[in-house]
């Protein structure tokens, strides 16, 4: 994960990465067309915003447009599944989320396999999850909060994104590894949670770290503890749980694929672009400002990510009896 003090060596990394993957693998004739890129949710929302950032970008360097298309539906895997199926010629990708490692896991069945029918490219921006608190609560750290909610009757109301959203499955998590009794209220997305929140309707949440930003920053709910590691850029004084619950992390986490056979020279170079675009110290400032943390990868290593992801929210489906229906 970022923080402050590793900033400078993390754009060195970067840069270094990109500087040996391009070396080792050019695609001299690649792109030659404009390449499709499918987000497989609304337009406008988190994921959106931060594909349309990168791609954006990435469309500059190879100078080919790459063209955003939208494809909602059936929590994400309306369109993963038409890029599993696509062409795997570099000129179909998938810009996904957590909701990619966790599907496989709150869904009855999918329409592609997740492991063998596609190719990591690159890990994106990761928003953390953040355990925020009405003002009113006399609780300021997470000791602080787990003693509190030990002494309410029945315990408290926590809210959420909404059923099985990385939120949830953060709040699901805490839970599990503290006993505290969080009673999940789920609402239809991030913002009219917030919104509840400053409005006191509801005093706990778990929300995304970088909708709930501005009103941290503003002092409209409180920021008890952040689900990466160290500290952010965004939130330098808001601890992290994993300094209070060893191996705490629910981030949300965007990222890159293809369709499993794309060449390996495809790959190697839309990596070696993505690395060096992140080491760029304007994107990376647009980045932190917006509480997205960033950090040097290649394919194998999203690859692995993905694997840890699968297998730690497998447990917490299975462990909490979690279900979006």
């Amino acid at each position: 994960m970022s923080s402050i003090h590793g900033r400078r060596a993390m754009l060195a990394g970067a840069a270094a990465l990109a500087s040996t993957a391009a070396a080792q693998a050019q695609s001299p004739s690649y792109p030659a067309r404009p390449i499709r890129v499918v987000i497989p949710f609304a337009a406008g929302g988190g994921s959106d915003s931060v594909g349309r950032l990168f791609y954006a970008r990435l469309a500059e360097v190879l100078g080919q447009p790459m063209v955003i298309e939208n494809r909602g539906g059936g929590g994400g895997t309306i369109g993963a599944s038409a890029v599993a199926r696509a062409a795997n010629d570099g000129y179909t990708l998938l810009h996904d989320t957590s909701a990619f490692a966790v599907n496989p896991f709150l869904l009855p069945s999918l329409p592609y396999d997740t492991v063998r029918d596609f190719e990591p490219i690159f890990l994106a921006a990761m928003v953390p999850t953040i355990f925020v608190v009405h003002p009113s609560v006399a609780a300021r750290t997470i000791p602080e909060v787990i003693a509190l909610i030990g002494r309410s009757p029945g315990g408290v109301e926590c809210a959420s994104a909404g059923n099985g959203t990385m939120q949830h499955l953060g709040l699901e998590l805490f839970r599990l590894r503290t006993g505290a009794q969080l009673n999940h209220v789920p609402y239809r997305g991030g913002a009219p949670a917030v919104s509840d929140l400053i409005g006191g309707q509801i005093k706990y949440a778990f929300v995304d770290g970088a909708a709930a930003l501005p009103f941290i920053r503003a002092g409209q709910i409180h920021a008890l503890a952040h689900a990466g590691t160290g500290r952010l850029v965004a939130l330098p004084t808001v601890p992290a749980l994993a300094d209070y619950i060893p191996g705490f992390e629910a981030i949300v986490w965007n990222g890159l694929l293809a369709p499993a056979g794309t060449p390996g020279p495809i790959i190697a170079r839309l990596n070696a672009e993505l690395n060096t675009i992140i080491a760029t110290p304007d994107f990376r400032d647009r980045l932190d400002d917006l509480n997205m943390i960033v950090r040097p990868n290649t394919p194998a290593e999203f690859r692995a990510f993905l694997s840890a992801e699968m297998q730690r929210w497998g447990t917490v489906v299975r462990e909490a009896g979690i279900t979006i229906g």
